[in-house]
Formats: structure tokens, C-alpha cells, sequence
């Protein structure tokens, strides 16, 4: 769920209220129960689970920040500094380790980035176009009004279990069960690359089904485009360099954004800032893997058997890690001379090195962020080389994000995703030495110190610790944040409360 509406700026992306016409629900149907009696179906129920772990995701929706405290509530394999990255912006309230898509809804229905403390969500009704499969039913309603509504206004319209996403996202009933793209904005972006998903084949279809949601993407504002609808960024190409190239300098016509691209301002740097969304395929599309012709239904949706006689793509769509029949139906297919103790291990031997330096170009960020606070701070800072140190700032946490973001701790595309966080540790690195030399080398002494002591990690931020003073005052950077008002729930899922 993305994104925003907390920069290019609040006025730009603008809640649109809802009208009668604009709330009056359509029949959303018994969407998944529909296809109840199907075995696909019984294989994606299997989604509900949600306690087992890999060694570096898994589906236990645990704090991914917390390397303190066991499971449930974190993991040994954490990233701390995520609430001090996106201070100021709502995922730094909660960012949880994702359960299975069959959860979507229950799931986004209670995240803490959606402000159920008030009548209006703070982000808009796009934040639905991933977690159900009556987006279509949606769109059909209400054009592209929807996208700007306020999200709180379909709450009480969805079913966790009829539509959560689930068959009609990839599937079309009406011919054959034949795979389909619903998705508005990845439609769009292969058409702007001159490309029809309708021409593509079905190997291609069988990963451009998962692109619909697993993607980088931000929201067009009302200025430039239709305020709030989803748009990939993918016009210069797919990798973080050339979408980071995209957001620098965006055109009304068809970008939907002009100028720098911007999320958010971060409170403590004041740098403004882009946040990464899950770029899955984005990463996967150059690997080894996808140039050798393997698709993402290949290792997450492998065939297996339903009785004796039955054999289907499963729809439990998750990591074969999980299991070594998993291992055996993914991996041995094509590795078949290997065991699935090898395979296990050597998909953690990338991922363990990656992880490494995702964590040390996440420390590198945030030292990047305090070199730019104290500089700001500084009498008679060179405010140009200032500016040249947040725009280093900016990058580096992209770079970084780009792989943090990312599912697979870095498997699915281990060349990229060092080359990535390399990039983002030298951007950092060059924030902090603009920062310093802004300032005349005038906080160069205070900058050198271990980052657990210069800037603390922040364990414990919601909208509910928001409301308090004594929290704000709890952490240096907190004291950046405004006070909100103090309110009680008006959302508790699908109810509301008052």
C-alpha cells in the first residue's frame, strides 16, 4: 500500500469527497467464493497461513524493524533504522512482514498507515487497487473518481473472504479461466512501451500477472494527471538508475507529475524524499533466472499433484523454501543433479551478503540524514552545497530502498542487488561529506562517531504515540514530528467504531 499523498504536496493529490453517486456500493458478488469447488482453490486457502518463516521472509507478519524480540513480534534478521528513514512519512508507524495475499484485505483493513483515528483515511482509495479482486467492479462504478476518495468509504463494502485478492485478479471467468491483466496501471505502462498484454505469451503472462502488484509505482497528482491513480514508473526502463532518472524531471503529459517527483519531506533532514514500493519484477526482469526463461509461476506457483490424477499450478503463493517438496517442485526441475539442502543454501549463501550491506547501507543513509540536520542547524551553512548533499541523501535511500523493498533479500536478482546497494552506500557517503564541507568541516568531529550512538534507532513509533508529548520527547529525531491531535479509534477493520 503506497503512497503519496504526504508530498509533491498534501493540495496536489486532494481527497476528492465523496458524493452520493461516488458511494453508492456496487454488487461485489461472492468474488473468490465463486470458485470454491475448484482445486486451484483448495491450494490458494493455503495462503491463510501464516507462521512459518525462511530464514530471511516468511509469512509471520512480525515488526520488520525489531531484531530485539522473537517471533511474533520481530526477527533475528531486522532492518532497525526504517522507522528513522520514513519519519514524517506513514510507513514509519507500522511496516510489517507481509502475510499471505489471501489476508490483503483483513490486513490493510487494520495497518496503521491508513489513520483510522479519523473520518478521513489520510491516504486515498488507490491503496485498494492491490488488496482486492473487485477492483474491476470498482473502477466499472466510479471511473476515476475512485482513486482520489477517501479509503475509509469501502471499508464496510468488502469481504475479507470474498474479496481479497484472488482468481478474477488473473483470471478471466468468462473465457476459459484464460490469464488476464485487470490491472489499470500495468496495462497502461505496456502501453506506453508500445506493447499489448493480450499479444504477449503465456510464459510472459505467467509474470506479468504477478507485475500487476508486485511493482514500483506512485500516485499521478490532480495538477498533472487524475489525482491519486497509480502509474509505474517504467518509461526510461526498470532499474533504479532509470526510474530514478524519471521521478527528476516529470511531464504533465504523460507522467501525471511535473518537475521533481517527491513523497514525501522527511522531518528530520527536510530532504524530499521517494519511497520504493515492492519493485519484485522490477528486479527479477534482467536476472539470470528470467533470461534463462524462467517466469515468477515457476518457482512460486510450481505443479503439483491433487490425488492420483489431478495436476495443477499450486496457488499457494508463497516461498519454496518453505518446504523441501517445495525445493523438489521449484528448483529440482531445472537443478535436478542438486539436493534440496543445496539449493536451500545456496539461495541463503546470496541472501546472507546481500543482507549484510542492505544493513549497511541503511546505517550509511541515516548518518547521510544527520550530516544534512546538523549542517542545516549550522550557522552560515553554504545552503548550495547543502542542496547538493539532500539530493545525495535522496538517492542514496532510494538505491537502498530499491533492495529493501524488495521480497527476496536480494535472490531474486543477487548481481543487481549488490550493484544497487554499492551505489547507495557511495551516494550516502557523498551526502555526508557535502554535509560537512557546507558547514566549513565545521561538524566533521560530531559526525564521527559509531551510528548507534550518533542517532539511536527508533524502536517504538505509531499514530497513537504520536499523540504524546513524552514520546516525542523520547528520541532526538521525534522531536522533528508535530503532535497530533489525541482521538480514539474510528476504524477497527471492516466496523466502525464510532
Amino acid at each position: 500500500m503506497k503512497k503519496k499523498l504526504f508530498a509533491i504536496s498534501a493540495a496536489a493529490l486532494l481527497l476528492v469527497p465523496v458524493t452520493a453517486a461516488l458511494a453508492a456500493a456496487p454488487d461485489l458478488g461472492e468474488g473468490n467464493l465463486k470458485f470454491k469447488n475448484l482445486p486451484q482453490y483448495k491450494s490458494y486457502l493455503k495462503n491463510n497461513e501464516s507462521t512459518q518463516m525462511t530464514e530471511y521472509a516468511g509469512s509471520v507478519p512480525h515488526d520488520k524493524h525489531d531484531g530485539i524480540n522473537p517471533l511474533p513480534v520481530g526477527y533475528k534478521h531486522a532492518q532497525p533504522y526504517l522507522k528513522n528513514l520514513w519519519l514524517g512519512y506513514p510507513f514509519s508507524y507500522e511496516y510489517k512482514r507481509a502475510r499471505g495475499h489471501s489476508n490483503a484485505l483483513e490486513d490493510i483493513m487494520h495497518i496503521d498507515r491508513v489513520d483510522r483515528y479519523s473520518e478521513q483515511a489520510g491516504l486515498p482509495a488507490t491503496c485498494w487497487n492491490c488488496k482486492t479482486t473487485a477492483m474491476p467492479d470498482l473502477l466499472k462504478t466510479h471511473g476515476d473518481a475512485f482513486w482520489s476518495s477517501n479509503f475509509h468509504d469501502y471499508r464496510t463494502q468488502l469481504d475479507y473472504e470474498k474479496h481479497s485478492i484472488g482468481c478474477q485478479n488473473c483470471h478471466d471467468p468468462e473465457n476459459k479461466m484464460e490469464l488476464v491483466i485487470t490491472s489499470v496501471p500495468l496495462s497502461e505502462a505496456l502501453a506506453r512501451q508500445g506493447k499489448d498484454w493480450r499479444e504477449a505469451s503465456r510464459d510472459e503472462m505467467r509474470s506479468l500477472v504477478c507485475a500487476q502488484c508486485h511493482n514500483e509505482y506512485y500516485f499521478e497528482t490532480k495538477d498533472h494527471g487524475v489525482a491519486a491513480k497509480p502509474h509505474l514508473p517504467w518509461d526510461k526502463g526498470l532499474n533504479p538508475e532509470q526510474m530514478y532518472e524519471f521521478y527528476a524531471d516529470g511531464q504533465a503529459n504523460p507522467d501525471g507529475f511535473k518537475g521533481a517527483f517527491v513523497d514525501w519531506t522527511h522531518a528530520v533532514s527536510k530532504t524530499r524524499m521517494i519511497k520504493t514500493q515492492h519493485p519484485e519484477y522490477e528486479m527479477f526482469h534482467d536476472s539470470v533466472h528470467a533470461a534463462a526463461g524462467v517466469t515468477c509461476a515457476d518457482c512460486h506457483m510450481p505443479r503439483v499433484k491433487i490425488g492420483t490424477n489431478v495436476t495443477i499450478s499450486s496457488h499457494h503463493w508463497t516461498s519454496p523454501l518453505k518446504s523441501e517438496e517445495g525445493i523438489k517442485a521449484a528448483c529440482l526441475t531445472c537443478h535436478a543433479d542438486k539436493t534440496p539442502d543445496w539449493m536451500r543454501n545456496r539461495v541463503e549463501y546470496h541472501q546472507q551478503r546481500v543482507w549484510r550491506q542492505l544493513n549497511i547501507a541503511q546505517e550509511k543513509s541515516v548518518r547521510a540524514h544527520e550530516a544534512v540536520r546538523q549542517a542545516m542547524e549550522h550557522p552560515g551553512v553554504n545552503q548550495k552545497i547543502l542542496a547538493e548533499a539532500r539530493e545525495m541523501v535522496r538517492k542514496g535511500q532510494w538505491f537502498w530502498d530499491y533492495v529493501s523493498a524488495e521480497n527476496s533479500a536480494g535472490f531474486h536478482n543477487p548481481t543487481k542487488a549488490m550493484d544497487t546497494l554499492a551505489k547507495s552506500q557511495q551516494y550516502s557517503d557523498q551526502a555526508v561529506q557535502l554535509a560537512i564541507r557546507a558547514t566549513n568541516y565545521a561538524i566533521a568531529a560530531k559526525l564521527d562517531a559509531p551510528i548507534q550512538e550518533l542517532v539511536p534507532p527508533i524502536m517504538e513509533h505509531s499514530r497513537k504515540l504520536q499523540q504524546s508529548q513524552a514520546h516525542l520527547d523520547s528520541h532526538p529525531w521525534l522531536k522533528y514530528l508535530p503532535k497530533l491531535p489525541e482521538a480514539e479509534l474510528v476504524w477497527d477493520g471492516n466496523k466502525k467504531l464510532r
